[in-house]
């Protein structure tokens, strides 16, 4: 498995050409070997590639804008193509479809889009949150999404802190998924003030010894690194879940 991290932790550095390339200078020296696309400004595609190759970083997985993977899904596979990139996540489900109304249409919209990207040798991704845990009608959104979509059509980039705040076991479904997650995002938790917090990979509370051999099994090829919110520096908690990580996978 290759270790990388998600440009998510580091959005507020990444917004310019100039930052993004101080960004991925500092993430290689960290000693990461791949990288997410997420919340990055609005540079090209070429740009962004050419600055991934100075740094020999390789870029595996993106959260690409919905609408787009909905209504421009050929442009999205070419850049893509440009990137280097195998996997176009969706980070989020738009909010319209996550109520027991609309939740359905959700497989009917993506359906399409996901052939064709599959078609075009590469896989539709979709990440988790806790907002997944809930049940419509006694069934979880997790397992009407893992219903909806073949194997073939979509992925699944599983979040450990967010599988752990939605209130299920981490390595029961990495098991439930097995063969389906290609790159998850590896995110601790820990406990402030009574108030789960996110942690540095093996900072926090969650069983990352058996995760990552659960893991392993599944046959998952990239591991990305996130924190969504750091206490203090987002680069020093990079290099944290880094350290720790190490001869671990």
């Amino acid at each position: 498995m290759t270790l990388g991290a998600q440009l998510y932790t580091l959005r507020e550095y990444t917004q310019t050409e100039r930052d993004l390339d101080y960004s991925l200078a500092r993430v290689a020296d960290i000693g990461y070997e791949t990288v997410q696309l997420s919340a990055i400004g609005p540079i090209p595609a070429e740009k962004v590639r050419a600055l991934c190759d100075r740094h020999e970083l390789r870029i595996v997985l993106t959260h690409t804008n919905p609408d787009r993977i909905l209504n421009d899904t050929e442009a999205v596979i070419r850049e893509h193509e440009v990137l280097g990139c195998d996997y176009i996540g969706i980070g989020m489900m738009p909010k319209k479809y996550c109520s027991p109304e609309w939740l359905w249409h959700f497989r009917e919209d993506f359906r399409e889009p996901a052939k064709k990207i599959a078609a075009a040798g590469k896989l539709l991704m979709y990440h988790n949150h806790n907002v997944e845990f809930q049940k419509f009608g006694g069934k979880l959104v997790m397992d009407t999404l893992i219903e909806s979509f073949a194997p073939e059509e979509m992925g699944f980039t599983l979040d450990t802190y967010w599988v752990q705040m939605g209130g299920g076991d981490v390595c029961q479904w990495i098991e439930k998924l097995d063969g389906r997650l290609p790159c998850v995002h590896l995110k601790d938790m820990a406990v402030k003030d009574w108030e789960p917090v996110m942690a540095p990979v093996m900072e926090g509370n969650l069983d990352f010894p058996r995760i990552l051999e659960a893991f392993k099994k599944s046959g998952t090829k990239h591991l990305l690194v996130e924190q969504d919110i750091c206490q203090g520096s987002p680069f020093d908690c990079l290099e944290t879940s880094f350290k720790n990580l190490q001869g671990r996978y």
